[in-house]
């Protein structure tokens, strides 16, 4: 059964947005209902949510009293969470101070499951100190907050209060709804993208690692409720929202920033692509173009896998081999090599697993067996990569 998301909007310029949130919930799987109050009805058509939820829209015109207490009940009841987005000062007064006067507040008055506010108002009004008052009342009571944006406002005055956007909103929901939560209590260390290893102030080598792989993972166990830090090097991914985040540059930053974390965390998953060598000297100059070849003279980088494989006490350690010949063979020295529990491989020749790819086509090795996995999107090659650490772990 597809998890509920009851969607409460009040009357903003925002009210717009919610549309383009209950989509995109809607198009993630989930059963969206939406409540409106009265006047947000003035902004946008409850016909228009009805069309993108396929579900009856809630307004609250108080027209049909005989079934109000039987749907407000039921619609607390069914709901996983709750977004009131946007939330007027109006309604986080209300809900502050106990006052369930409509279908929208009580409604949410009725609902015992995480309800999640995304204010929308002049910022003069989400400055004032009533607002900021109903507040951190509220986030005593447990209601949590998306803070709003600073930005141009619909009345043309700059500052916060600008309703986050429908992307942001629903990763929310994501967080709380998309996985169950068997990570939950865990630390994970994982690392993405690649190093960059600089020549001199303009030049550097590196490789192609796009962070995409390393990125799923992070998310895939945000997501299943593990507390994640993500080291990320070179990438053009996005990090995923909900995870610590440590930036570096060169190989040499990455196995620092590795070595500061490691005694803290449960598990590392190393899917970064590491220099494994770093020219000996870096220019503190541009170096100028002369006649004739140039060489650059490398040095081996600290190899950080090896380095967790000996220091690590109970952590459980997953490596990655990206391979163009001899995957298995090379990936089992890995693992015996490093000392590490888990080797993540994939044959850079085989068509869906390439660096930037949506896909990937994965071989989990461990000490007990091999388990050759089909070409899969890279959230789902994450998933059973952290599968299996869950279940050997």
């Amino acid at each position: 059964m597809s998890k509920s998301v009851l969607l409460c909007v009040t009357s903003s310029i925002a009210a717009y947005k919610s549309a383009l949130t209950a989509r995109l919930l809607v198009n993630n799987g989930y059963d969206v209902n939406v409540i409106m109050s009265k006047n947000a009805t003035e902004f946008i058509t409850p016909l228009t949510f009805e069309r993108l939820t396929g579900n009856k829209c809630v307004t609250d015109t108080f027209e049909k009293v005989s079934t109000y207490e039987v749907e407000h009940i039921a619609l607390a009841k069914k709901a996983d969470i709750v977004i009131i987005a946007p939330a007027t000062a109006n309604i986080i007064g209300k809900i502050a101070n106990g006052i369930a006067d409509d279908m929208l507040s009580t409604t949410v008055m009725a609902c015992r499951c995480p309800v999640y506010i995304a204010p929308a108002m002049n910022t003069n009004m989400y400055e004032n100190p009533i607002v900021q008052h109903n507040i951190s009342k509220l986030k005593g009571f447990g209601y949590n907050f998306i803070e709003p944006q600073s930005g141009m406002l619909a009345c043309g005055d700059m500052g916060k209060g600008k309703m986050e956007e429908p992307e942001i909103i629903a990763e929310y929901v994501y967080r709380e709804l998309q996985c169950e939560k068997d990570m939950k209590g865990k630390r994970v260390l994982v690392t993405a993208g690649a190093t960059m290893e600089s020549i001199d102030p303009v030049r550097y080598i590196t490789n192609h690692s796009t962070g995409k792989m390393g990125c799923a993972v992070a998310r895939q166990a945000m997501l299943r409720g593990a507390d994640v830090t993500l080291i990320a090097g070179n990438m053009t991914e996005k990090p995923p929202m909900f995870v610590n985040v440590i930036n570096v540059k060169s190989a040499d930053d990455m196995f620092n920033a590795v070595k500061e974390n490691f005694d803290d965390c449960d598990i590392v998953i190393k899917a970064a692509a590491v220099a494994d060598y770093t020219p000996l000297v870096t220019s503190e100059n541009k170096i100028k173009k002369k006649d004739g070849d140039m060489k650059i003279e490398l040095k081996r980088t600290r190899d950080i896998l090896k380095y967790l494989g000996e220091h690590k006490k109970n952590q459980y350690l997953c490596g990655f081999s990206m391979e163009t010949e001899n995957m298995t063979e090379n990936s089992l020295k890995k693992l015996e090599s490093k000392n590490v529990d888990m080797i993540a491989a994939n044959n850079l020749k085989v068509e869906g697993a390439g660096f930037g790819t949506n896909t990937n086509v994965i071989t989990i090795i461990t000490r007990n067996k091999i388990t050759e996995l089909p070409i899969m999107s890279k959230r789902e090659a994450a998933d059973r990569i952290l599968d299996e650490i869950m279940g050997n772990e």
